[in-house]
């Protein structure tokens, strides 16, 4: 048996709210849409993983999501261009990432990380 992907499902009130942060700042495509149910995806095919933790790492807490970006300075751009409050970041982690934490608009804690 081959695991093909790993979805978070996210409880939202009105999963439509969360468009423009997914969308317009993240750059995610709205993949699948029922109403009751929104699915964003990536343009590319995305690797399976899921974290387990006991802390968000450096003190943090632990996100709800993690989402790596190809560029972390133009994330960082669109974030402060929607006026979305950083919660921690950007920061060049030792393990070898820069990231920053930012709530969505459901109050979920996002960790947007680049490698370096």
């Amino acid at each position: 048996m081959k695991i093909k992907r790993i979805v978070s499902n996210i409880s939202a009130p009105e999963p439509s709210a969360v468009d423009e942060f997914y969308r317009v700042i993240l750059g995610l495509e709205l993949v699948m849409d029922h109403g009751w149910i929104r699915t964003y995806a990536g343009p590319a095919k995305m690797a399976v993983q899921v974290s387990f933790a006991s802390e968000g790492g450096s003190g943090t807490p632990v996100p709800d999501l993690s989402i790596e970006v190809d560029d972390l300075d133009e994330a960082l751009r669109r974030v402060q261009d929607g006026k979305i409050p950083v919660e921690y970041g950007p920061a060049s982690e030792p393990w070898g990432v820069r990231r920053f934490y930012v709530r969505d608009p459901l109050g979920k804690l996002i960790n947007i990380l680049q490698h370096q």
